[in-house]
């Protein structure tokens, strides 16, 4: 069974609903500002978009609101009211601000909100709150996860990875696990945005670093993913291999559930303005809600198209034959190269020689 190719439809749909924000984050994609822009979607035209998701059908794709902050929107809950009542999965990703209380997360939970995400980049107010660029910001991510955890929706934590946050991942995996979350995903920075000013890790730091998230990841009473690394499938794999399991153990694995998924293979993004791209962090529209249909332009707009083809993939990437299930960070490489076909430069592995397995999951020497 080879590694999904996600032509049908996307698996998550990540919604900027907005890039207006109460934080000042460091490392900001969106570049967010105070206020909402006019050029953003309207009710309207968001509910037409959600009706053009829903008609996917099953699975149906998991929609994503985020930001900025979701919660500048005041038609938030009638949104995620309109999209579970399609039948489409939906989370919710804001800021940590004083708007996150008690009132609007039980708000959240009755309106059907499947899950919710907040951001820990540092295990102290000093280093959290010096990314985030508001004082008080970690206390009230503490708060905010409490009141999510209780009103018993699952909580994902959100860390950046960079050389400044790096030495400092093990003190924020306890403080996840004292937060009560189900996943803690590692978003493995790309120099878009503000984040342009902070410094990634380089290749052998990354793989030492995902090396030691695969060691203690089995200990952690949460899952582990990652964002913008998908080679951490490639560490799994070869960790597993190592460990004496065989093709079909990986297969039936958990972590065999995001093989392939990678920016425009079973992603999306919706810009606040309508732009359909391959991920928040790959600035390329292939066109725009206001014009055309959402899953029309996933499925047969070029880019999209050539994202789903990592046999096409230039330099180490193309050759590998980790490729479909990995196949890299297509917004780094184009952050990286201006060629979002190019080679993902995070990662340190040398392929040897693009052998795909007989098993067809394009993992070298797989029994």
């Amino acid at each position: 069974m080879p590694a999904p190719v996600y032509a049908r439809a996307p698996v998550r749909v990540y919604w900027e609903l907005t890039r207006a924000c109460d934080l000042a984050c460091r490392h900001c994609r969106a570049e967010a500002q105070k206020e909402r822009e006019p050029c953003e979607l309207t009710t309207a035209e968001c509910e037409r978009v959600l009706d053009q998701l829903a008609a996917a059908g099953a699975p149906a794709p998991h929609v994503v609101f985020t930001g900025g902050d979701p919660l500048k929107r005041p038609d938030l809950l009638p949104l995620v009211r309109h999209a579970v009542g399609l039948g489409l999965p939906v989370a919710v990703a804001p800021s940590a601000t004083q708007a996150l209380g008690r009132d609007t997360v039980s708000a959240l939970k009755e309106a059907g909100v499947g899950a919710m995400s907040l951001s820990l980049d540092g295990s102290s107010p000093a280093r959290h709150d010096g990314l985030r660029g508001v004082y008080g910001c970690f206390g009230w991510t503490l708060v905010a996860a409490q009141r999510i955890v209780a009103a018993g929706i699952p909580l994902q934590v959100n860390t950046l990875v960079t050389a400044e946050t790096e030495p400092d991942l093990e003190s924020i995996a306890r403080v996840v696990a004292r937060m009560g979350a189900a996943r803690w995903s590692l978003f493995f920075l790309v120099s878009v945005g503000r984040g342009r000013a902070l410094r990634p890790l380089g290749a052998d730091e990354c793989e030492a670093t995902l090396r030691w998230l695969a060691a203690r990841a089995p200990g952690w009473p949460f899952a582990v993913t990652t964002t913008e690394a998908p080679h951490w499938r490639r560490v799994l794999v070869q960790a597993m291999r190592a460990g004496g399991a065989n093709g079909a153990e990986i297969r039936q694995s958990p972590a065999a559930r995001s093989f392939g998924i990678r920016d425009g293979n079973g992603i999306l993004f919706i810009a606040a303005n309508g732009d359909v791209t391959p991920s928040g962090f790959l600035p390329l529209a292939a066109g725009n809600v206001r014009e055309g249909d959402v899953l029309e332009i996933y499925r047969d707009a070029a880019l999209f198209r050539d994202l789903r083809a990592p046999e096409r993939f230039h330099g180490r990437c193309g050759a590998c034959g980790f490729h479909a299930l990995c196949g890299g960070s297509r917004a780094r490489a184009f952050a990286a190269t201006g060629d979002a076909l190019g080679e993902d430069p995070l990662c340190a592995w040398e392929p040897r020689g693009g052998v795909t397995s007989p098993d067809g999951l394009a993992l070298p020497a797989l029994g």
